[in-house]
Parts: C-alpha cells; structure tokens; sequence
C-alpha cells in the first residue's frame, strides 16, 4: 500500500473523535511488528522513527528510514512516517530528504520564548515543503534518562492559554502537552487529568498529542480520546514486550545462538502489545 501522511490520518481522526496510534521504532521488527499490529486490527497506525534512534544508527537516518518505508509500502494497513523528537534543524531537513510526512520539533528544553522562535522557524521550512509539524509545550518526562517528572512539578503541565499562544504564534499542525504522562515508564501507572485535556481541546484549533503512553492504563487512554487527545505515542511498551520476550527465551534456551529464533518471539510480543494500544484508542468499543 502507497505511504499515507499523517496529517492524512490525523485529520479525520479528530473530527470523528478518534485517535491514531504512534509507535517509536528502532529496529526493523519495530516497524514489522507495528505493521502486523496494524494489519490484525484493521487499523491505521505512525511509524515513529527518533532523533535517538537515528543517533543509535550511527547517525544516519537512510537506513532505517528506508527499512520502515519498505515495511510501511509492503503491508495491507495505512501507515504513515514520522520523524520524532527533533532537536537539530539537520535532521529536519534530511527527514524531507528521506520522504518523512511528518515531524516533531522538540524545542521544549528551551525557554518560552526560545521554543517559539525554533518552532516557527521549523515550521516555515517544513510548510514549505508541504511537511506536517509537530510540537510540544511543557515538559513530559523522562526524556533521555532522565527521571520522569512529577506531575505537579513547575511547567510540568501544559497551560491552555499559553498553548493557545504557541500556536498561534508558531502554526504548527499539532501539540505534544504535558498532562501527567512521563516518557520511558515501565508500569502503566500513570494518571493523566483529563479535566486539562478538555480545557486544551477547547482551547486549541489544532490536535493534541499524548507523549509517554506506555505508562498510561487503557482506560485512562480511552477517557483520554474522549477527552480530546487524536495522536497517542507509544515506545517503551514495545520495548518492554521485546526485552522480556527475548530474556524468556534465552532463559529457557540457553544455547540458542540463531538470533532469529529469538527475535521472532521479540516480534510476536511487540505485535500483540501494539495491537491492544491501537484497539485501545480506536475510539470505536472495539478494545
């Protein structure tokens, strides 16, 4: 199937109350698993590749670019390409180059006023382009090591006026906002404020993206969605299903040496855990 964007998913996503689900990749079971979720589910699905995960690849994005391009083209399910958490115009700009849809321009380490210049700038170089930009306003946690934040913290929630500001100041197409998710969370115990998620919907003519998923519990997801939320990053829970399938096998098979054997199950684990997240926020009672 011919690559979607994501602003083609996105788009009748919110205005049917839905959301899209968007998977982080950093190996080609990555991205085969999400497409098999994906196909199981009769779902659209991102494939999200980082600005980490680009970094992890020596750098380069072309390779695993053009190995989630070629899972995204070959599968039966719309899938879309999307570069996330950019901090470096470069990689924008080779992110156009390697036919990304999409991206997220991550400036939110930065001052108010520092973000909003970074922001727009990225997003006149990539509306240019004909490119879809996100962006993100307060801090999700977690990011890089780092401990995730306390949801009470200063600027660890997203204020619905300052964020009407932003994007009216940046124009970009959607907004990653703190709500009480962390990045890189193990155990799905996070509690998101919906009551904000609401005010931000209300307050936002564009969609508001979910960062740090993989802690959140399906149901807090789905009163998420129906609170406002139309993109719902998911990475650490792939992550987690593949580790702990790959650490069972060895365990059980000591000997095993093909890495195939245990990267099928690695595979297998993250294709089911994909497809509950993308049940999960379908919006349809099917999860």
């Amino acid at each position: 199937m011919p690559l979607v964007t994501t602003a083609d998913l996105i788009g009748p996503a919110r205005k049917a109350g839905r959301a899209v689900a968007a998977f982080n990749v950093i190996t080609l079971e990555h991205a085969e698993a999400v497409a098999a979720a994906a196909e199981r589910t009769g779902l659209a699905a991102v494939l999200q590749i980082s600005e980490n995960a680009v970094r992890f690849h020596g750098g380069d994005l072309s390779a695993v670019a053009a190995a989630a391009t070629a899972v995204a083209r070959a599968s039966r399910a719309p899938l879309a390409l999307h570069l996330d958490h950019v901090v470096t115009p470069e990689l924008v700009h080779a992110a156009h180059a390697a036919g990304f849809g999409s991206v997220m321009v991550d400036a939110s380490r930065l001052g108010y006023g520092d973000n909003v210049k970074a922001t727009a700038e990225a997003v006149r170089w990539g509306h240019a382009r004909g490119m879809w930009v996100e962006a993100e306003l307060g801090r999700v946690g977690g990011k890089d090591g780092e401990p995730p934040l306390d949801a009470h913290a200063p600027g660890a929630r997203t204020d619905p006026a300052e964020a009407a500001a932003y994007v009216a100041e940046t124009g970009v197409d959607a907004l990653a906002v703190a709500v009480g998710s962390a990045h890189a969370m193990t155990e799905r115990t996070a509690a998101l404020d919906h009551a904000l998620i609401a005010a931000l919907r209300a307050a936002l003519p564009v969609p508001l993206v979910l960062h740090g998923s993989s802690g959140v519990p399906d149901e807090d997801l789905r009163a998420a969605v129906r609170a406002g939320m139309t993109k719902i990053n998911v990475g650490t829970a792939l992550n987690t299903a593949y580790t702990g399938a790959l650490r069972a096998h060895l365990a059980a098979h000591p000997r095993t040496v093909d890495p195939r054997r245990y990267l099928a199950e690695a595979r297998e684990a993250m294709t089911a855990t994909a497809a509950r997240f993308l049940t999960a926020v379908a919006g349809d009672g099917s999860a």
